[in-house]
């Protein structure tokens, strides 16, 4: 009885053995397929992560992305408007006084008046759009409206020229 009593506490701890290995197995088996679910998720992440950056990197998608930013930026909307404003005027300023003349010193002396002209009214585009506003409200209002309106403006820019 003894042996027997030794075979059956050996079967046990061989069984109670085996199943803890069975239960060990089972959890490692577990672990390794939910590393592989989160391995094939952080691939379909990569991929996308991946595809979006390589779009953004294309040069016409780079292109669109800086005009829109500047497109959204007042400063750069004033400044093109006011670059603008001062070429457009230098170009009639050179149409108006020169012509289509064929002399080349009046030609180049013609570009170097455009040139000015536009710099100078590109620096001073703000005034110039007031004056304008003021001449195209005159046109249109009351007079008297126009009259104290321009008295402003006016004062505006001499208190602004000292400062």
């Amino acid at each position: 009885m003894d042996k027997k009593a030794g075979q059956q506490f050996h079967h046990h701890t061989n069984a109670k053995a085996e199943m803890k290995k069975s239960m060990e197995s089972l959890a490692l088996t577990e672990s390794i397929s939910l590393l592989q679910a989160k391995q094939a998720q952080e691939l379909i992440l990569l991929r996308d992560q991946f595809h979006h950056t390589y779009e953004s990197l294309k040069p016409i998608n780079l292109i669109r992305h800086t005009l829109k930013e500047a497109s959204s930026s007042i400063e750069i909307k004033e400044g093109i408007l006011n670059s603008a404003i001062g070429l457009t005027t230098g170009y009639f300023t050179k149409a108006i006084l020169i012509g289509s003349s064929t002399n080349p010193v009046r030609k180049v002396l013609g570009t170097f008046l455009q040139f000015a002209v536009a710099s100078v009214v590109s620096r001073n585009s703000e005034g110039i759009k007031s004056i304008g506003k003021v001449i195209i409200d005159k046109m249109f209002k009351n007079p008297v409206e126009v009259a104290q309106k321009f008295s402003e403006n006016e004062s505006e820019m001499i208190f602004n020229t000292k400062n």
